[in-house]
């Protein structure tokens, strides 16, 4: 059973920037990708960025050149550092794990971030 435990959440003013880190617990396969979704109420949840265990990165096109997703393979974390943030990522962002051998899926609980001046 993997478990993960997001942080970083909060309250952030336009422009600003925040970040947000996951740990994992339990046994992660080497073949994996982890990375960050987020959803607002009354929409479907909605990929903000993953990475491979070969750091293959991939990214919503909302969000490019503003956040940078990052992993530590020994530390089981994946991170998503977030700037120049706007109105429009406010969201509950969740973390996820995919074990690809597995074909398996966690989710984190979700870290509330909001975006308001």
């Amino acid at each position: 059973q993997v478990q993960l435990v997001e942080s970083g959440g909060g309250v952030v003013q336009p422009g600003r920037s925040l970040s947000l880190s996951c740990a994992a617990s339990g046994s992660i396969s080497s073949a994996n990708v982890m990375g960050w979704y987020r959803q607002t109420p009354g929409k479907e949840r909605e990929l903000v960025a993953t990475i491979t265990q070969d750091g293959w990165t991939n990214y919503a096109d909302s969000v490019k050149g503003r956040f940078t997703v990052s992993r530590d393979h020994a530390e089981k974390t994946v991170s998503l550092q977030m700037n120049s943030l706007k109105p429009e990522d406010t969201a509950v962002y969740y973390c996820n794990v995919y074990l690809s051998y597995e074909g398996i899926e966690y989710w984190g609980q979700g870290t509330r971030v909001t975006v308001s001046s």
